[in-house]
């Protein structure tokens, strides 16, 4: 139904992105990797482009928004499997690049992916066995890289938050990844990955 939107960043958290298209704000779940490149086109200011997905249940619709076409399509993919719902979908983009989770897939890897909150081990399994003849035609173009921006702890503290975890034990591995890094300056995204491996 919707296949792109084009606005003005109205508003971005790690899980949500409201653009302003025409004077209407489209509210859009999104995964960290997305609210990191709207994050810092936001600062440049004019018009973003996301792709979009459009989840219809019974009583309610609800846009994914993508800031790549390797974004949507995993994403996409991932719904198929069954017991993954868009949320979890979420979450699984959420906690790596799109090039790690097709990496894993491809090598049946399902350790990799039981560590995402809410992913037992059937359901890593599953996700192995129904993709991973679909896993070169996931990432065709390659990673997508991204670029380093200002210290995130608050962000992926939010981002675990909102990941499901409490904010205690979020604050805690953020701080922890922190620690790891050395001083350096960690994008959410992998800050949020760093973070991951501490909470299980």
């Amino acid at each position: 139904m919707y296949e792109y939107l084009r606005g003005t960043v109205a508003s971005a958290a790690p899980t949500e992105v409201v653009l302003d298209v025409g004077g209407v704000g489209y509210r859009l779940t999104v995964p960290v990797s997305t609210y990191e490149a709207v994050r810092a086109a936001a600062q440049q200011g004019g018009a973003y482009t996301l792709l979009t997905h459009l989840a219809v249940r019974e009583n309610e619709w609800r846009l994914f928004g993508f800031a790549t076409a390797a974004e949507r399509r995993l994403f996409e993919a991932l719904v198929e499997v069954k017991g993954i719902g868009p949320v979890m979908a979420l979450h699984i983009l959420s906690a790596s690049p799109p090039a790690e989770i097709v990496r894993a897939i491809r090598e049946g890897d399902s350790r990799f992916l039981h560590r995402v909150r809410g992913v037992g081990r059937k359901t890593a399994e599953r996700v192995i066995v129904e993709l991973r003849e679909k896993a070169d035609r996931l990432l065709p173009e390659g990673p997508r890289e991204t670029s380093a921006s200002l210290p995130a702890a608050d962000d992926a503290t939010r981002a675990l938050v909102s990941l499901g975890y409490s904010a205690q034990v979020a604050r805690r591995a953020v701080e922890r990844a922190e620690q790891e890094a050395g001083g350096e300056r960690l994008p959410v995204e992998m800050l949020i990955k760093r973070a991951l491996q501490h909470v299980k």
